[in-house]
């Protein structure tokens, strides 16, 4: 079974995001914040992908995603936030990020992303 690490704050859009993976035969775990993301990173079950927003507590996406590499060089890692600036994409691919969605997506779109990240999914 492939496994996400969906990092976001907001329990709401975590919940959303988890019940759509879920549905769509994924195991999913949560972290509210880049520094809870990090510890299930080294504890937890590795993820066949990661999913991050970019503004949260702690520790923002892309600090995340810089230290995430740091262990997971070739997860692929899909910032999805509600940012759009390409100042801010641009530090976001810098840090390591593989992919760039602006929240809201619709489900289909995402999976369709997903796809093509992570082979056989």
């Amino acid at each position: 079974m492939y496994h996400v690490l969906l990092v976001d704050d907001s329990r709401t859009m975590a919940m959303s995001l988890q019940a759509v993976l879920t549905k769509a035969g994924f195991d999913v775990s949560t972290a509210s914040d880049g520094v809870e993301a990090l510890e299930q990173l080294s504890s937890g079950p590795k993820p066949s992908i990661i999913m991050t927003d970019l503004n949260m507590p702690r520790m923002d996406g892309i600090t995340f995603i810089r230290e995430a590499r740091k262990s997971h060089r070739f997860v692929p890692i899909l910032m999805l936030t509600t940012e759009s600036q390409q100042t801010k994409r641009d530090e976001g691919k810098a840090a390591g990020a593989t992919g760039w969605l602006v929240k809201p997506v619709e489900p289909d779109a995402l999976l369709a992303v997903i796809k093509q990240l992570v082979p056989g999914t």
